[in-house]
């Protein structure tokens, strides 16, 4: 069985896209077989990165020929005559996808929408591992939980962790094993000291009340959104060509093998 990760995250603009290629290509890099399925049907930043990669990959023949890609699929049409009475078109294609990815697959990695779907919702409850990145504000943190105005104590369990906690039981009642839920730290600005300090308490609070570990993410770089027209991630600059990395390069690449190392996923030592 293919080891499923999901990327979910119920407020844009947290870097999933960003996150989910970079992890795809670690993970083709080292040589694992990883199917790609993005479930934002309207935008599809996850497949349009792919699809610039493929045409970079195209343009720069020999150049770029060793670049590792994720084999990324659309969801597969479904003829509406065959599903059956009360079965929801949108997961029988996600479900369709996913069978067909997992032989050829030692991981697939689905990115959810922005917002909350029955699609996403589904997701949810296929995920092995499951990683939400999350803005380093208390403005995303009340996507996980509520906080108290005045003290910025914890209250509870917010909208999507409560989304979260269906899918676990869902697992649960079907015999799974239980989600490796994984909390990223995108977008850390050096500068704001106190408030990473103040997010990184109330997540730590929050992991042991709920259930999830925190990740280091990736800082608020340029070279991010940069590298997307292109199809490239951090992990591919030298092999095209790009012989001196800046210092922010530098570190931006370790934050990906970081990232890759605090997720422990089997079979994934990092090499890069």
């Amino acid at each position: 069985m293919a080891h499923i990760i999901v990327v979910g995250n119920e407020k844009g603009g947290s870097g999933k896209s960003t996150t989910s290629m970079h992890v795809a290509t670690a993970l083709a890099r080292m040589g694992h077989r990883i199917g790609v399925l993005d479930l934002d049907l309207r935008q599809r930043s996850l497949g349009r990165y792919i699809e610039n990669r493929r045409a970079f990959i195209e343009k720069h023949g020999a150049r770029a020929a060793g670049l590792a890609t994720p084999d990324f699929r659309d969801l597969p049409e479904v003829d509406p005559a065959s599903l059956a009475p009360g079965e929801n078109m949108q997961e029988r294609r996600l479900s369709e996808a996913v069978s067909a990815l997992e032989p050829v697959s030692d991981f697939i990695l689905i990115d959810c929408p922005g917002s909350h779907t029955r699609l996403s919702q589904a997701a949810h409850s296929l995920a092995d591992t499951l990683l939400t990145p999350l803005n380093d504000s208390f403005i995303d943190f009340d996507l996980l939980a509520r906080v108290e105005a005045e003290t910025e104590r914890v209250i509870g369990p917010s909208v999507y962790s409560e989304m979260v906690w269906g899918a676990r039981q869902l697992r649960s009642r079907a015999g799974l094993p239980p989600i490796d839920w994984i909390v990223v730290r995108n977008r850390l600005a050096a500068q704001q000291m106190h408030n990473k300090k103040k997010v990184g308490e109330a997540l730590a609070n929050l992991s042991r009340r709920i259930g999830f570990r925190v990740a280091p993410g990736f800082g608020e770089r340029v070279v991010f959104r940069e590298l997307f027209p292109r199809g490239l991630t951090l992990l591919d600059l030298k092999d095209v060509g790009v012989a001196q990395l800046s210092i922010s390069n530098i570190a931006a690449r370790q934050e990906v093998r970081d990232l890759i190392r605090a997720l422990n996923l089997p079979g994934a030592t990092v090499d890069f």
